[in-house]
């Protein structure tokens, strides 16, 4: 019963990711000193061949400045295990992106999901989503 100010989710067809498919998510920001968490949710088949997913991570900003970094999201630890909460075929975790974070403008933001790794299509991704939540302050 989680309470996000944003939560967008894209379910890809045929549980494959391709390199072509970037995945677009616009939330807006009406307050600059409000603390935020930033989340990423992978969803994957127990079938899925790695440990790991390489995405690139692009952000738009009201002013039209554009960020990008490569972020690695470890779906099993160092022995295969898989991380998150598993259910039947499927596993789900949930990653921070960016926690404790501001937003230094009001407007706009778009963040884009961009598939990096070698294999094209990425299969046994079955969805990603990104949930935006108010952080509480760390006293």
């Amino acid at each position: 019963s989680e309470s996000y100010v944003f939560e967008k989710k894209y379910d890809l067809e045929n549980e494959a990711w391709k390199y072509d498919n970037m995945l677009d998510y616009t939330f807006e920001i009406t307050d600059t000193t409000q603390v935020y968490n930033l989340l990423l949710e992978v969803s994957h088949s127990i079938d899925y061949a790695y440990q790991n997913c390489y995405l690139k991570i692009y952000t738009q900003f009201p002013s039209g400045e554009k960020t990008d970094y490569l972020l690695s999201v470890d779906l099993a630890d160092g022995i295969g295990r898989w991380q998150g909460d598993c259910s039947g075929e499927s596993c789900t975790t949930l990653f921070d992106i960016a926690k404790q974070t501001t937003f230094k403008e009001l407007g706009k933001h778009t963040i884009t999901l961009e598939q990096y790794m070698r294999k094209n299509p990425l299969k046994e991704i079955e969805s990603l989503a990104i949930k935006l939540e108010e952080a509480k302050v760390r006293e």
